[in-house]
């Protein structure tokens, strides 16, 4: 698979698998509502969808212009990945007055995060390599993107 189909899929894949968690949380009883400055805020499906969509897409779009070209990208990127998944939890999650259930399920959809990117980043890392194997060499360091 090249590179784009790569993203696309890793990014289709986090918003259908976290969208599920979603609806899961909300068929248990999670209100998905917290107060920020006084005002009540809801989580929706749509804001599920981008938070999921975004940053995946935006960080193996980069991971994708990269491996190949930048040693270990594909191992810092994993390792950045991971970290940023459960990170959130405690930066977004946490800090608002959800409900259990509400936590609970949105604490999943970043950690369901973890082995998408992972899994993407090992695809791309490989699509890369392959694409240097296959490539003539006259066209080698072409400058142009393989994807």
């Amino acid at each position: 698979m090249r590179r784009a189909g790569v993203v696309l899929a890793a990014v289709l894949a986090a918003v259908v698998v976290n969208l599920a968690a979603y609806a899961l949380g909300r068929l248990a009883g999670g209100d998905f509502t917290f107060t920020r400055e006084g005002e009540a805020m809801t989580v929706d499906a749509v804001t599920v969808a981008g938070f999921s969509a975004v940053p995946l897409g935006l960080g193996l779009t980069v991971v994708a212009l990269l491996v190949g070209r930048v040693p270990r990208i594909a191992t810092v990127a994993s390792v950045v990945a991971a970290a940023l998944a459960v990170a959130t939890i405690g930066l977004m999650t946490l800090p608002v007055d959800l409900d259990a259930v509400s936590t609970v399920a949105l604490a999943a959809c970043h950690l369901t995060l973890v082995p998408i990117s992972l899994l993407a980043i090992r695809r791309l890392n490989a699509a890369a390599a392959s694409e240097a194997h296959s490539r003539p060499a006259a066209s080698a360091g072409t400058g142009r993107p393989a994807w």
